[in-house]
């Protein structure tokens, strides 16, 4: 897999936002589909519920986003992607000896990088500062 997708990359790409354009315009050209694990699922559907929450989009918008997640789904774009945790781990650990110290990473930007890596993916979509800064630091391209 080439291209690994934050959570922040994903909720640009379902939800109104400054760099939605941009997030769709990845996926529309991606040539392979992006992997999309229970890990994605939860924590995607969690922030776009957040941002009904906090006055960022409608409750409505919110159902559209769902619906869209699941076309994209059904539509390959997103494949559905076990994660293999014990890769996984071993992976969020290393990088977490070398990397959290000196960058004052989360281990959530840890799990992401580290699925990553187990995924053998090359390139890693974020607008995550921090998930970023670490995803260059263990040799993954970061875009978009």
């Amino acid at each position: 897999m080439p291209a690994y997708a934050d959570t922040s990359f994903l909720v640009r790409a379902y939800t109104p936002h400054a760099d939605s354009e941009k997030a769709l315009a990845w996926l529309q050209n991606a040539r392979a589909p992006l992997p999309f694990t229970s890990l994605h699922r939860h924590e995607l559907r969690n922030a776009i519920r957040l941002r009904v929450f906090r006055g960022e989009i409608t409750a409505e918008q919110r159902k559209l986003a769902f619906k869209e997640i699941e076309s994209d789904l059904a539509d390959k774009i997103l494949a559905h992607t076990p994660i293999p945790w014990t890769d996984t781990f071993r992976a969020s650990e290393g990088l977490a000896a070398i990397h959290t110290e000196k960058l004052g990473v989360r281990s959530f930007d840890l799990l992401h990088v580290g699925l990553a890596l187990a995924l053998k993916a090359t390139e890693f979509l974020t607008y995550d500062v921090h998930q970023a800064l670490l995803a260059k630091a263990a040799g993954l391209k970061v875009k978009p």
